[in-house]
């Protein structure tokens, strides 16, 4: 498929909002003008896209700061308005060019945090490009790996870490811990395999999703010397992990 500048351009301006790298906010509007220029370009009235600004602002926690300009605020509160002016439109697609990557660390994390938090309820599929595996690892669910232009794999991030296209990807991804990546429903037993005895019920055992982390699988399983149960998005019961599953994802992980 071929598209001209002006199909560029109209997918562009109603199908994709942008967050860049270096925030791109415009210094002699105020900060809801800045949300709100998406709206303005494609002619909503006035007092119906500051109505949506105000809105978003709410949304990534700006209340109170409509009214100020660009150097008025942090870094970390600058990207957080250029997230809400790419979302002021309700685009179908965010692409997110290095957004947090001219934050200091910490920083940078809690942004990471809050974009986590917001993706789940926004429910748009967003392509957020960064340098940082660490920072791919964490915000997405697939991640691409390119070398020279090309994609060399593409896959979740626990899929990439474990089994590793090439040479080139495991070299990639060598310092990424698999505490990171490995999920409750690859290491959990099926729950026909477990047989509630007298003395242990199931309603006493710690209960994690199963798209938590070997991370906080291993946090959880300190708390009580019982299987944890493994349930869905539905809260229905799927699995089981025990303390040697635990050990024996940690084991392999430490051998490769």
């Amino acid at each position: 498929m071929q598209l001209d500048k002006e199909n560029l351009g109209e997918l562009r301006n109603k199908k994709i909002g942008m967050v860049f790298q270096n925030f791109a906010l415009m210094p002699h509007r105020s900060v809801l003008d800045n949300i709100a220029m998406p709206l303005e370009i494609r002619g909503v009235s006035k007092n119906d896209r500051l109505d949506v600004a105000n809105n978003i602002l709410n949304v990534v926690e700006l209340q109170g700061w409509g009214n100020k300009y660009a150097h008025e605020l942090s870094g970390g509160m600058q990207q957080r308005v250029g997230l809400a002016r790419a979302l002021a439109a309700d685009p179908e697609f965010l692409l997110m060019d290095e957004p947090f990557s001219a934050l200091d660390p910490l920083i940078r994390r809690q942004l990471q945090t809050e974009f986590i938090k917001l993706s789940k309820q926004m429910k748009k599929t967003t392509v957020f490009i960064t340098h940082d595996l660490d920072e791919a690892v964490r915000v997405g669910h697939r991640v691409a790996i390119m070398r020279d232009g090309a994609v060399v794999q593409i896959g979740t991030p626990e899929e990439i870490v474990v089994n590793p296209a090439d040479e080139y990807v495991a070299d990639f991804v060598k310092g990424i811990s698999r505490l990171k990546v490995i999920q409750a429903k690859t290491i959990m037993q099926s729950m026909d395999n477990y047989i509630i005895s007298a003395g242990n019920p199931v309603t006493e055992n710690e209960r994690v999703n199963e798209n938590d982390l070997l991370s906080e699988l291993i946090e959880t399983s300190v708390l009580k010397d019982k299987p944890i149960i493994v349930v869905n998005n539905e809260n229905m019961e799927i699995g089981f992990i025990t303390q040697s599953d635990l050990l024996k994802a940690v084991i392999e992980g430490n051998d490769n």
